[in-house]
């Protein structure tokens, strides 16, 4: 029953495209899996990893995307080993999930009468109250010189800060974070820590108060946050492979065994791009699984989703140390190389113990070009974890380089009956 399904599928994609108006030849081209193609034509560039792309912990996700009359999105997903199933680190991808259900959390507080003020750039104070939190009092960063959700939400998608996550993290709640994406069928993910602060059981359960004031001076509270303890189950998601590697450092002692990364957040490949794809696309998102945004907080996240670092005026980043493809892995090798000409790429990056994963929307304005596509591959020779000896300039980041520029090349002669108008990503 199910191979008739799929068959079914495969038959209407066909007629569709049949009553396109594409010839026989190229319809059916189209409903093939690009990607094995254009992997294999580059063993120079490729090779190396697909000689052995099950070490390497390979997948690939690629979403074509075609308008119609309308200009209304109409998406067919390819896939490259992708196993839902199977455990990586997804390191700062979590944060983009994190921005997206804080501004949610916005939305829905600033419709209590008494709290319509509350938004994005609304000052703010953190306070401690378990052991490991620590306070925000000001943020030279910012244009005000305090801290805000959306001054942390920029840091976040400009140059993926740590320490602006975790704030993030602290405000929507660790049950928020899970409950929310579970109700919008992003089951294959668990967001259950903050980062680089050896955030652990039970200090991860525990959030800090915030407090919200009205003016830079401090001096009108608009909403008050309490400290908060998540008491609910975890999420339990049945992975796979969750002990990486054959050894591992702790502190400044080597121990033989492999990291266990069961009690860490996991973010499937699919559930990535699922989560861009209804931040971009939200009309093509069915209801139940749409983020509760206005479009004040679509375009602030297109906005610092696709800004290069050195365009930000607050918080202000250096080119030398920050160049426009610093967190663009996919088509910019995380600095590697420049983007094409007219393109601009929405994604979010993830980097750490050897893993590299880019989750991308791409646009090119200038020659009517968009795509989807999402990639994880591990990169640790040694299998030593924590000992800062991982090949991401040798293969990793030219990998992901290079596999976007093959994508992008191909969907610049890929055939379109529409062109589609970008106009609601430029910025």
């Amino acid at each position: 029953m199910l191979a008739f399904s799929r068959f079914l599928i495969r038959w209407g994609a066909a007629l569709g495209l049949l009553l396109s108006g594409l010839p026989l030849r190229r319809a059916a081209a189209q409903l093939a899996n690009p990607l094995p193609r254009l992997l294999r034509a580059d063993t120079v560039r490729f090779g190396r990893v697909l000689r052995d792309p099950a070490r390497y912990r390979l997948q690939i996700l690629y979403t074509q995307i075609n308008r119609d009359a309308h200009n209304r999105p109409h998406f067919r997903t390819f896939r490259y080993r992708v196993r839902p199933g199977q455990y990586f680190y997804p390191a700062s991808t979590v944060k983009l999930p994190a921005a997206v259900l804080a501004l949610q959390k916005l939305r829905f507080l600033r419709q209590h009468p008494h709290l319509g003020r509350l938004g994005p750039d609304s000052p703010l104070r953190i306070d401690s109250a378990f052991a490991g939190q620590t306070r925000v009092a000001r943020d030279t960063s910012s244009a005000s010189g305090r801290a805000s959700i959306g001054h942390y939400i920029r840091k976040v998608l400009l140059v993926s800060d740590n320490d602006a996550f975790n704030r993030l993290y602290e405000f929507v709640g660790q049950y928020a974070l899970n409950a929310e994406l579970r109700q919008r069928g992003l089951r294959r993910t668990r967001l259950l820590h903050r980062l680089s602060v050896g955030d652990q059981e039970p200090n991860s359960r525990h959030t800090s108060p915030l407090v919200f004031y009205a003016d830079t001076a401090l001096q009108t509270v608009v909403y008050r946050q309490p400290a908060a303890f998540n008491a609910r189950p975890l999420p339990e998601l049945g992975l796979q492979n969750e002990r990486i590697g054959q050894a591992y450092w702790q502190g400044n002692s080597l121990v033989s065994r492999p990291l266990d990364f069961s009690t860490k957040s996991y973010f499937a490949l699919p559930d990535q791009q699922r989560l861009l794809r209804a931040v971009l696309f939200p009309a093509a998102t069915p209801p139940k699984r749409r983020f509760a945004l206005d479009e004040d907080d679509y375009q602030l996240l297109y906005r610092y989703l696709s800004m290069f670092p050195r365009e930000s005026p607050a918080p202000r980043y250096d080119a030398a140390h920050y160049p426009d493809t610093y967190a663009k892995f996919l088509l910019g090798g995380g600095g590697l190389a420049p983007l094409p000409p007219g393109v601009r790429v929405f994604n979010k990056i993830g980097q750490a113990y050897g893993f590299l994963t880019d989750n991308a929307y791409v646009a090119d304005f200038d020659h009517g070009v968009e795509f989807l596509l999402s990639a994880v591959l591990y990169v640790n020779a040694d299998e030593v974890l924590n000992d800062d000896k991982y090949e991401y300039d040798a293969i990793g980041l030219p990998f992901l380089r290079d596999l976007g520029r093959a994508v992008y090349d191909y969907e610049r002669q890929r055939p379109r009956r529409y062109q589609p108008d970008l106009s609601r990503f430029k910025q």
